[in-house]
């Protein structure tokens, strides 16, 4: 089968890999409709380090399964299905929390990678996967669109929005405009945020933003931004929703806040050095990481999509085979499309 590998720094290419095979009695293995690229994968893109060949990043798609192990009892071959980032048990502390993104029990093993190929293994799939109705030719592309939103950014959006607590009526700032920035717009106002402040500086995504429910938008970043945002809200924020993953955006979030204000971060962090005591004197409360998936999908997000009460696929702006995967990387690198869809035959 076919799967993206990284073949140098800025470049992916496709090799041929054999088909993943049960290992495990709650293995799944599935063929997969639609994947995409991720914010996240760029940063393997970018690696000057990556080794040639290595596997590609992805860990977002919707698909159907081909076969499952003996312990899988709740999804069955043929049935179209979401296929999470995370792999929670749904039976640990963590988990009966909520907090699925970081199962107690799969510790180093809770994420997806390699998922921009043709079919995947998915392991722990008894709990994690999560069933859609019907079969791919039911839905319309917009529709499968947001259907896909609900692998990883839709849910990454939510996480920021439910770790700070938005509540009706609250201040929202939103820091970063990429797929997962514009999906904490719509879950803040999921959650009934009375304003919400997007952070961006490109016309295209402050746009979509409007769309999905941002009350104004801030360009200005530093202490002009800072100071622009609470002109705009009348004061500090009640709640920054941090979706870029670097210290200077975290830098942005807390600036914006009233003290006692809220942080959710849901970025991947690319630093090390952030310390919390630097938060003391504003009483803030920081709370943040990887997305409770299959918990959101199944509580509150994939009844969304398919009532039609939110429209998260707006996110993916272009569309590509897995042939033109290089091309895909390339567009969102260089910021020529907010998110990149793969199309699978």
């Amino acid at each position: 089968m076919k799967s993206a590998v990284y073949t140098k720094a800025g470049q992916v290419g496709l090799a041929e890999i054999d088909r993943p095979q049960i290992e495990a009695p709650d293995d799944a293995i599935i063929r997969i409709v639609r994947t995409c690229v991720c914010g996240s994968d760029l940063w393997s893109y970018r690696n000057p380090e990556i080794e040639e060949g290595h596997s590609n990043s992805g860990h977002e798609a919707i698909g159907i399964v081909e076969e499952v192990g003996e312990a899988v009892t709740t999804v069955k071959p043929g049935d179209f299905v979401i296929a999470p980032f995370t792999h929670g048990c749904g039976q640990c502390d963590a988990c009966r929390a909520g907090y699925d993104g970081t199962c107690d029990r799969h510790i180093d093993t809770n994420w997806s990678g390699g998922v921009q190929a043709e079919y995947i293994r998915f392991h722990f799939a008894n709990w994690a996967l999560v069933k859609i109705p019907g079969q791919p030719s039911d839905y319309s592309e917009g529709m499968l669109k947001s259907l896909l939103t609900l692998a990883d950014v839709m849910p990454t959006g939510y996480h920021a929005a439910r770790v700070a607590n938005v509540q009706k009526g609250d201040k929202v700032v939103v820091i970063g405009d990429g797929a997962v920035g514009q999906c904490a717009v719509i879950a803040a106002k999921m959650r009934g945020a009375s304003q919400i402040v997007l952070m961006s500086r490109h016309e295209d995504r402050q746009q979509m933003a409007l769309e999905s429910g941002a009350t104004a938008v801030v360009a200005e970043r530093g202490e002009e931004g800072i100071t622009k945002v609470r002109e705009i809200l009348g004061g500090g924020a009640d709640v920054a929703l941090e979706c870029v993953g670097t210290e200077v955006a975290v830098e942005q979030a807390l600036g914006v806040l009233h003290n006692g204000g809220r942080m959710g971060f849901v970025g991947v962090p690319h630093y090390n050095n952030r310390a919390l005591g630097s938060t003391f004197a504003q009483n803030i409360s920081v709370a943040g990481g990887a997305a409770s998936v299959t918990t959101y999908d199944k509580q509150v997000l994939l009844k969304a999509v398919l009532d039609g009460d939110i429209n998260p696929g707006r996110v993916f702006t272009s569309s590509y085979k897995l042939e033109d995967i290089d091309q895909a990387y390339k567009d969102m690198d260089e910021r020529k499309t907010i998110k990149s869809m793969i199309v699978m035959d």
